[in-house]
């Protein structure tokens, strides 16, 4: 079957954006031509920092013809009705359609509508220009003459060359021509631009990839990650070395370079006074490049590692000597920064007020950083006041809970007046990302207590689901209470997440909450702590994203989870109870029996039933009956004990002992009896059964 060969050739699109674009090539090309009516074998698509490219193999030649017959009004309907008709299958007139008897429904019209099939070059040449024209770059740019006119097509860079080749594995393929603001497509690629700048012909992507590669051009975008990482390992081995790797940079790098050239460049070791983290992100950051360190040890080492694009006739001097003196000239602020930020700053009698609301230390570089953040009034955000004013109810928050966590009231109170004082350093201005990590460092060069440096830099955490949760218990509390302010203050201000929006991370601060509460086993009444049920509920909706990550079925948690929850530790261990129980053969008969009650109870319910709240003994004639009520009489006390103490796996097991009784019960029973009285008190024992199950979950809401 022939295959179908798309290139779009631009200026250097940026590394970030290309893998999402070819994924979205592929999509929306594949999409449309299924729609079109054609099927394909498979596709997949490859990118380079210059190209987006599309390979789509055993695609079928045409369209097939399609016959409809569309059922219209009968015969004798009136005007309008039959007109629309028409109008809708297309006809001219009633003759064009034909009459359709029914023995029930009398004659109706029926409209044949035969479409031929279409040449597949027709439906590619139709639907790649609105493709092009219409493709979801985050941001895109017009460029040339062009560029003034109405309409002109934008693109992400701009757009050079098109080539689209079709045709089957082993003959002769044609172009499929389709124009674009003066781009015709066609089947002339380019290489390399230094390398191999001149014109390529191809037929079909075998001898495309091919042919790329021998213009220097390695068109897999996995291999030329492949090929870095490799290389990187190696040379870093060589000069007895390991490679710090970086996957996001290993991306970035591969989508900046074609042909992957790896080399290694050396700053002054004086350099390596400066923290690791900040010389990792300095070179980073600015020069795209790889740090290494000594085999096995934690400390870096004075040689990066650079990707370069160009096979360099000098074996790559000059190259490493110009990084080189980028990176050094790059060290040598990050230097400065982290010496800076060790001093006093030189306006510290504007401070003393501010030092003295939060209790520091005006000797202490990092204090010293903290007063300044209060009295420059930095805005946290408009309506939540400043950074300073916000420093304050974390402090206020973290008192509270510190008494929840068993924390030291001491260092827990100190953590909270410093866990923002490093947005102020030097080192945090020119690296964000870094801050926590800083105030740190900072903390222990003047000489904090080690849980309250750790505090500092861990209150942020965990910032996603696969970033650690603190373990000391000042950072726990400081975290908590950082997160929750942000929590509470942003709902108090009506600006919660809507839809994909939530610019200020608030799912990942409520997610941050529970993993803490959940993984570090601690009882936290939320909706004490927050006053607000709306936010609670925002709560059960993150407590329920990690359960099912975790494994827990998502009608057991349903089953345990009510509005007013907000012990989250404790849902989670009556979820995991419910889960062991449920799955075992008691909890699965109980489970049938439950709801068979329950069913039962509400139909009746729905009649409008009042079902009694006790039971009378005296009505119970049979041994079934009076067996299982006694049963429920028990497991429901030592159920409700259990609960009580919070023991969930002895609540289970409480109740699976009901099991026995609920089967012979509805083996043996008939419910609905004759006599009204012992009719209604069979229902009282059904309500029973779902009083006592209730103890632990709403068995209701569980599937099975």
């Amino acid at each position: 079957m022939p295959n179908l060969l798309l290139e779009l050739r631009s200026e250097e699109i940026p590394a970030r954006m290309q893998r999402k674009a070819a994924g979205d090539l592929k999509k929306l090309v594949t999409d449309a031509l299924v729609e079109a009516g054609l099927s394909y074998e498979g596709a997949r698509e490859y990118w380079t920092p210059r190209r987006l490219a599309l390979d789509i193999h055993g695609l079928t030649a045409r369209s097939a013809d399609v016959r409809e017959e569309r059922k219209g009004p009968r015969t004798d309907a009136n005007e309008k009705a039959i007109e629309g008709f028409l109008r809708g299958a297309g006809l001219s007139s009633v003759s064009e359609a034909q009459v359709v008897s029914d023995p029930k429904k009398g004659d109706f019209y029926v409209a044949v509508i035969s479409k031929p099939g279409r040449a597949t070059e027709e439906i590619v040449s139709d639907i790649m220009p609105g493709i092009i024209r219409d493709f979801p770059w985050p941001k895109s740019m017009r460029w040339g003459k062009a560029s003034s006119k109405p309409g002109a097509l934008r693109w992400v860079r701009p757009l050079q060359s098109i080539v689209c080749t079709f045709g089957p594995e082993h003959e002769e393929t044609t172009v499929i021509p389709f124009e674009i603001d003066g781009i015709t497509a066609s089947n002339i690629t380019y290489g390399h631009r230094f390398h191999a700048p001149e014109a390529i012909t191809v037929r079909r992507f075998d001898d495309y990839a091919a042919n790329l590669e021998k213009a220097k051009v390695i068109l897999d975008a996995e291999r030329r990650k492949d090929i870095i990482l490799h290389d990187a390992r190696d040379i870093a081995f060589a000069n007895g070395l390991e490679l710090v790797e970086d996957e996001g940079l290993l991306e970035e790098v591969s989508g900046l370079v074609e042909l992957p050239q790896v080399l290694m460049g050396s700053f002054e070791e004086d350099y390596l006074s400066i923290p690791s983290e900040i010389i990792r992100l300095t070179i980073k950051t600015n020069q795209k490049c790889f740090v290494t360190r000594a085999s096995g040890s934690e400390t870096l080492s004075n040689k990066f590692i650079l990707v370069s694009n160009i096979q360099a006739s000098d074996g790559g001097k000059e190259i490493v000597h110009g990084n080189g003196k980028v990176v050094r000239a790059r060290l040598s602020d990050a230097l400065h920064f982290w010496k800076r930020d060790q001093g006093n700053l030189p306006d510290l009698d504007t401070l003393t007020a501010s030092a003295a609301k939060f209790g520091l230390d005006i000797n202490k570089p990092l204090d010293q950083r903290m007063a300044k953040l209060d009295a420059l009034n930095v805005t946290f955000h408009a309506k939540l006041g400043t950074q300073g004013a916000r420093v304050a109810r974390i402090r206020t928050l973290a008192k509270e809970l510190a008494d929840i966590t068993g924390a030291d009231a001491a260092l827990t109170d100190r953590a909270a007046v410093l866990a923002k004082a490093d947005l102020r350093t030097e080192a945090v201005g020119e690296f964000p990302e870094l801050q926590g990590l800083m105030g740190r460092k900072y903390a222990v060069l003047q000489g904090e207590n080690a849980s309250v440096a750790a505090a500092i830099e861990d209150h942020y955490k965990p910032q996603g689901p696969s970033d650690r949760v603190p373990e000391d218990r000042v950072a726990i509390t400081i975290a908590l209470a950082d997160k929750l302010d942000t929590l509470i203050g942003f709902w108090g201000i009506d600006e919660k997440p809507t839809g994909s929006k939530d610019p200020f991370g608030l799912r990942r601060a409520a997610l941050g909450v529970v993993r803490i509460l959940l993984e570090r086993r601690i009882r936290l009444p939320l909706l004490e702590t927050t006053r607000d049920g709306d936010l609670l509920s925002f709560f059960h909706d993150r407590l329920k994203v990690y359960l099912r990550d975790q494994g827990a079925r998502h009608d057991l948690i349903d089953a345990v989870l009510t509005p007013d929850a907000d012990d989250l530790l404790m849902v989670a261990r009556r979820v995991e109870a419910l889960t062991a129980f449920i799955t075992s053969e008691d909890g699965k008969n109980l489970l049938a029996g439950t709801k068979r009650a329950t069913q039962l109870l509400a139909a009746e319910e729905k009649k409008g039933t009042v079902i009694a709240d006790g039971v009378s003994q005296a009505l119970l004639k049979l041994d079934a009956e009076k067996e299982l009520f006694t049963a429920i009489s028990s497991a429901s006390k030592d159920a409700s004990d259990a609960v009580a103490g919070e023991d969930f796996r002895s609540a289970m097991e409480a109740l699976s002992k009901l099991r026995g009784p609920v089967d012979r019960f509805f083996e043996e029973v008939l419910v609905n009896d004759e006599d009204a009285a012992i009719r209604a008190n069979r229902l009282a024992l059904l309500r029973l059964i779902r009083e006592a199950t209730g103890t632990v979950a709403d068995f209701s809401k569980i599937s099975g």
